[in-house]
């Protein structure tokens, strides 16, 4: 048997590269999950971070969540994302009803109904006491939503006219999953 010359790039079975071959697969495929996961996080999902206290104690300041902006139809509970239209601001609200709903809120008891039914609220701290601007009962317009925010009484939401009703093209997406803080890790109800 005749001894095999190695030359560079070449196993001592006499493949040529398959250092390389390896090395490039390595690195191909680090490269198509980057950007695998950068498409999800872009069209798919979408981190947002909490700014402030209005969703307070279902999420926090600070929380950072994922949503999933298409292929949602917002639903009366669903957890959404909202586009504020001014300075990319967002908000993070809570649907109580959705279009042709009659809501109504009781002041002195604290007590939010929708279509005459009282709603139950375990994400809530304290009774509704803030008032806002607008009137009630108020029955949602066509193509609309009204939310409100869990921290109630802290809560810039549809009981004023600066955010009033919210329509479909306003809700970026549902808020899915908690990611961070890793204490609290996991899916948003």
């Amino acid at each position: 048997m005749l001894p095999v010359e190695e030359k560079e790039g070449q196993t001592a079975a006499g493949e040529p590269g398959r250092a390389y071959r390896e090395l490039f697969s390595w690195v191909e495929t680090i490269v198509v999950s980057l950007v695998i996961v950068s498409l999800l996080f872009t069209f798919v999902i979408r981190p947002v971070r909490v700014e402030g206290d209005s969703m307070r104690e279902t999420l926090h300041n600070g929380d950072i969540l994922t949503i999933l902006p298409f292929f949602y139809e917002a639903e009366r509970g669903d957890i959404v994302v909202l586009d504020s239209h001014e300075d990319d601001k967002l908000y993070i609200k809570r649907i109580i009803a959705t279009e042709g709903q009659t809501v109504d809120i009781d002041f002195v008891t604290g007590a939010v109904t929708v279509d005459g039914e009282t709603l139950i609220e375990p994400y809530i701290r304290e009774r509704t006491k803030l008032e806002g601007d607008v009137q009630f009962p108020l029955v949602v317009e066509k193509g609309k939503y009204f939310v409100m925010g869990d921290n109630r009484n802290h809560s810039e939401d549809s009981r004023f006219s600066s955010l009033g009703q919210v329509s479909k093209q306003d809700i970026i997406g549902e808020a899915i999953f908690r990611l961070y803080p890793f204490s609290a890790i996991g899916g948003i109800s």
